[in-house]
């Protein structure tokens, strides 16, 4: 199967996981909702970059007295069900502009 390179190689109607989601080779960024390809919304803006700054460095010193973690967009975050949890059964991929992780499982 030839890798895809472009967004428009994906039919919306199809579903998708994350398994997939890893195998594309475009840089669009997208979402997964329920196996549905999301695309991302155009730049945000200097107003919610600032909010999403402030909220970041107000959420940032709590974990230090916690095993979290604070992570900024992009980064992928996977919705586990509580079974089938491979790469090939996950169907939801976001990408908020503030993670928090607590526990890696």
């Amino acid at each position: 199967m030839a890798p895809v390179t472009d967004i428009s190689q994906l039919d919306p109607t199809q579903s998708y996981t994350y398994a997939d989601y890893l195998s594309w080779r475009f840089t669009e960024y997208v979402e997964l909702i329920k196996g549905k390809i999301l695309r991302k919304m155009s730049a945000p803006t200097s107003e919610h970059q600032q909010l999403a700054s402030n909220l970041h460095s107000v959420i940032w010193s709590y974990p230090r007295r916690q095993p979290c973690q604070v992570f900024s967009a992009p980064f992928d975050v996977r919705l586990l069900h509580s079974t089938g949890n491979g790469d090939a059964q996950i169907r939801i991929v976001v990408q908020p502009d503030i993670s928090v992780i607590c526990d890696r499982k």
